[in-house]
C-alpha cells in the first residue's frame, strides 16, 4: 500500500491544483460549476493514445476554464508535456503550440485522435529535448461542449494563452517565459494570441512568436470565391469550415441562408466529420468553391466578418518569425508576403523553395530555423 501511494505521488505533476478527471470522452464534459478565473484548471489526467509526445517526461490531458468571444464561461481541453531532467531556475520555458486545421467536429480535437498523422510531433519532441515544456490547446468548442469558431481570432488567442496559464497552475515547474507558435490555422491563432497576451495574461513573459504559413487575407480571398469554378485540392472543405466559423461567430448574418443547394445538403456533415472526410469527392471536395454560395448571395457582410478576424491588422509586441513554403497551395505565399508588410510587428520572414504547406513544419530547414529562433528567445538566465 505504501509503495502504491509513493508511485502515485511520483507520477503526479508537481503542485497539481486540479482533481483527476473521468476516463474516456466524459473527460471533455465539464462539471456544472467551474473554478474561478480564466485559465483555471478544471481537472486533469494522464494523457494516452496518439497525442502523447514521446520525448516528454510526462504528458497530461487537462480541461481548463476560458472565455468565449461572447463573454460566456467555457471549458477548453488541451495537453501539457514536461521535459525530462531538472527544471532550470525560474522553471521550464514553455512553448504554446497552436495546431493546424483538423475540422470542427468534437472528434477532430487533437487530444482525442491523431487527426493528421502527428505531423507536428517531430518538431514538438525536438523542443522537449531542448528543455522546453510544450502545451497544446484543442481550441474552444473542439472536443468540448459548444461549437468551434473556426478562424475567429479572439477565440483562438484566448484558448492558446489560457492553456499556458492552466499548465502553470498544474505544474509549478513551468516558468513564465513563453514562445507562442503555430501552423496554418495555428499560425493565425499564434498571431492573435501574441496580440492579446499583454492584456489577457499579463503575468506571462512573451519572448517571441513563430507562425508557420499562417492563414491571412481571408476577406480578400472570399472576393475570389466565384471565380473558382473547378473542384479539387481540398479547398472547398476549408471554405465550408470558414463559412461555418462565421456562422458560429456571427449568427446574425444568417450565412446558411445563402448556401447553394448541394452545399446546404452537405452542411450538417461539418459537425460530424473531420477535414480529411470533408475534402473527399463525396463531400465538399466534390464541389467547386463557387458552388458553396448561391450566385445571388451578397458577399459584403461575409467579407467584413472575415476581415475582422484577419491577422494583418494586428499589433504585436516582441519579435515575430513567419515561415512560408513557396510551393504552398493552401496558404498562398503572396498573401503571406502581404501579411508581413502590413502587420504591426517586428517580423523576420523566411521562405523555402520546394516546401509545401505541411512540410514547412516537417522539413529540416524551416524546423531548424524555427528552433534557432526559439532557442535565442528562451535563453534562461
Amino acid at each position: 500500500m505504501i509503495a502504491f501511494l509513493l508511485a502515485a505521488l511520483l507520477a503526479a505533476p508537481a503542485s497539481a491544483q486540479a482533481p483527476a478527471g473521468p476516463a474516456g470522452d466524459a473527460f471533455y464534459t465539464p462539471p456544472a460549476t467551474l473554478p474561478s478565473g480564466h485559465g483555471a484548471p478544471i481537472w486533469q489526467r494522464k494523457l494516452s493514445g496518439s497525442a502523447v509526445l514521446k520525448s516528454a517526461k510526462s504528458n497530461r490531458l487537462v480541461l481548463y476554464r476560458s472565455t468565449a468571444t461572447n463573454g460566456s464561461v467555457i471549458a477548453v481541453s488541451g495537453t501539457v508535456a514536461i521535459p525530462k531532467g531538472t527544471a532550470p531556475k525560474g522553471g521550464w520555458p514553455v512553448i504554446s503550440w497552436a495546431h493546424g486545421t483538423t475540422g470542427i467536429a468534437d472528434a477532430c480535437a487533437p487530444s482525442r485522435r491523431d487527426a493528421f498523422g502527428s505531423y507536428d510531433h517531430a518538431l514538438l519532441n525536438r523542443w522537449l529535448k531542448a528543455g522546453y515544456a510544450v502545451v497544446r490547446t484543442d481550441y474552444e468548442g473542439l472536443g468540448t461542449p459548444g461549437d468551434h469558431p473556426y478562424l475567429i481570432g479572439v477565440s483562438e488567442g484566448r484558448s492558446v494563452l489560457d492553456m499556458v496559464r492552466a499548465a502553470r497552475k498544474l505544474d509549478s515547474r513551468i516558468g513564465k517565459r513563453v514562445v507562442i507558435a503555430g501552423h496554418s490555422q495555428g499560425g493565425h491563432a499564434a498571431l492573435w494570441a501574441a496580440s492579446l497576451q499583454r492584456k489577457w495574461t499579463p503575468e506571462l513573459n512573451l519572448r517571441g512568436t513563430v507562425a508557420f504559413a499562417p492563414a491571412s487575407h481571408l476577406g480578400d480571398q472570399a472576393t475570389l470565391l466565384r471565380s473558382l469554378t473547378q473542384p479539387g485540392g481540398g479547398l472547398s472543405g476549408l471554405v465550408a469550415l470558414i463559412i461555418r466559423g462565421i456562422d458560429i461567430d456571427r449568427p446574425d448574418l444568417n450565412v446558411q441562408a445563402g448556401l447553394g443547394d448541394r452545399a446546404k445538403a452537405l452542411y450538417p456533415a461539418i459537425a460530424t466529420e473531420c477535414l480529411g472526410d470533408l475534402a473527399k469527392q463525396t463531400s465538399f471536395g466534390g464541389l467547386a468553391p463557387a458552388e458553396l454560395l448561391r450566385p445571388d448571395t451578397p458577399l459584403d457582410a461575409v467579407v467584413a466578418a472575415l476581415n475582422a478576424n484577419d491577422p494583418e491588422t494586428l499589433t504585436i509586441r516582441g519579435p515575430v518569425r513567419i515561415e512560408q513554403g513557396l510551393t504552398d497551395t493552401t496558404v498562398f505565399p503572396n498573401f503571406t508576403q502581404s501579411l508581413v508588410s502590413e502587420i504591426k510587428a517586428t517580423v523576420t520572414y523566411k521562405t523555402y523553395k520546394g516546401v509545401d504547406h505541411g512540410r514547412v513544419v516537417t522539413n529540416r530547414a524551416p524546423a531548424n530555423d524555427a528552433t534557432t529562433f526559439v532557442r535565442e528567445r528562451l535563453k534562461v538566465g
